[in-house]
């Protein structure tokens, strides 16, 4: 593929250019969003609260296992928009063979791992007994199918640092539309959570194949040649420098989740069918500030290999108020709509009260959401990605921890679980608020002095 498809995000006008990258970066990943909920919905529609509660029971200790290794192919974006930035093919190359072999051999370690130890690791998340043989068959198979979904994670991650975002979404699509027809098919041929379970599989198998074939036929920065498919150890300490805290940051954050999750099952299965329900949509809400974050962190890393730090600031800046903009907009009509939504996954009035009170809170305040995030990335982009985990990790970790486990014992309600996110939330962005300038102008500096070899911590 020519270089055509590949963003120049050093040059040109950055609010225009960062809205055209984001677009199809946002509608990428609410469509994965709404191909997830499609099991749930299918589920909900076709078999019965408990199918939808078994797959809900599995979203936190997926997102934490998972997670981690996401948050390493945040460091192979990083690098590599740092090396298009500079205009250097060779080392861009190299980032690119080295990303795809860590993808293979994470998604590896986690079938490993996932597969022997899922009823364990339910167990330990306080599963309902009524539906933990259910959520185990569908968490096995999910993790049957992680060297796939690793893959495409790596490879889209690899095409957006090269500043495409429109073939990740096709690709998608084309996933998701398969994702959909199985889902229904094997549920009709008798299939229950295991049918929706092998359909998500199948349909990231698709879209890692077309992944694939991008960047072998790529002839830019993102090109993946067998000479370069091996792990240079230069690209994976770089690689590691700054995927690593991003990784153990996701972990961090999700056992945060994972104990708020232990605390709506004490809710039973309508408080867990409820939060299952609102995470379909408020999630959705998320990801529109999550697109636009990691758009800043590819532009800002771009800038950065090219020693453009004007362009780094006013990236930043920009990007705040494109993702509070965004946020808040389909933030409140989620909210307005929290009614409808809920009701068409849930039947049960009691479940979608229990939904509708998760997604008003959640939604209404998503854009703090975006405005941390935005910061962290960006400081990541910088080469702080240490400075990132410790500032994310306290706020929005120890402190919605502490805040959860000292509130709810005074009030045990399920709105209690849901206003330490936007509290969280905010004490980050205070943090960040005071390190960011100083990073910024000491990144500056060492530029000018021609340091900046040693940006990354």
């Amino acid at each position: 593929m020519a270089r055509a498809v590949e963003m120049d995000l050093t040059s040109g006008s950055i609010f225009k250019k960062l809205i055209i990258y984001a677009i199809p970066f946002i509608f990428s990943n609410i469509l994965q969003i709404l191909f997830s909920a499609t099991d749930i919905a299918v589920l909900g529609m076709m078999v019965n609260d408990d199918a939808v509660a078994a797959v809900g029971a599995n979203s936190s200790l997926n997102n934490l296992l998972v997670g981690f290794f996401i948050g390493v192919s945040m460091g192979a974006n990083v690098v590599l928009s740092r090396y298009v930035g500079a205009r250097d093919l060779e080392n861009s190359r190299r980032t690119v063979g080295t990303s795809i072999l860590i993808a293979f051999i994470a998604g590896f370690i986690l079938l490993v791992i996932g597969v022997p130890m899922a009823d364990t690791f339910l167990v330990w998340m306080g599963c309902d007994a009524e539906i933990l043989p259910q959520a185990s068959i569908y968490l096995k198979i999910y993790f049957l199918g992680m060297p796939i979904m690793m893959i495409y994670n790596f490879g889209a991650s690899i095409l957006r640092a090269v500043g495409d975002t429109k073939r990740p979404l096709i690709y998608l699509v084309i996933g998701g539309v398969a994702n959909v027809i199985l889902n229904v098919l094997f549920i009709l041929m008798g299939m229950t959570v295991e049918g929706v379970a092998i359909g998500t599989i199948v349909s990231q198998f698709i879209s890692m194949v077309l992944i694939l074939i991008a960047l072998f036929k790529s002839s830019g920065y993102s090109a993946l040649r067998r000479k370069y498919l091996k792990i240079y150890k230069k690209q994976l300490n770089e690689i590691i420098q700054i995927g690593l805290p991003s990784g153990i940051q996701s972990v961090a954050f999700n056992i945060s989740n994972v104990l708020i999750q232990s605390k709506v099952n004490a809710f039973g299965k309508i408080g867990m069918s409820g939060n299952t329900t609102a995470q379909q949509f408020d999630s959705m809400v998320y990801q529109v500030g999550h697109a636009i974050s990691m758009s800043v962190m590819a532009f800002v890393g771009q800038n950065v290999g090219a020693k453009r730090m004007d362009r780094v600031k006013k990236t930043i800046l920009k990007g705040t108020v494109i993702v509070v903009a965004f946020e808040f907009i389909v933030g409140a009509l989620f909210a307005l709509l929290s009614g409808p939504l809920c009701g068409i996954i849930a039947s049960a009035p009691e479940v979608i009260e229990y939904a509708k009170l998760r997604l008003k809170i959640m939604c209404i305040t998503y854009f703090l959401c975006g405005i941390m995030e935005n910061l962290a990335y960006s400081m990541r982009a910088m080469g702080k990605s240490v400075t990132a985990m410790i500032v994310s990790i306290l706020g929005a970790c120890v402190f919605r921890t502490l805040f959860v486990e000292i509130l709810f014992n005074v009030y045990p309600y399920f709105s209690t679980l849901f206003i330490s996110y936007p509290a969280s939330w905010l004490v980050t962005i205070l943090m960040y608020a005071f390190l960011l300038p100083r990073t910024y102008k000491n990144l500056k500096h060492k530029m000018e002095k021609g340091k900046d070899k040693a940006v990354i911590e």
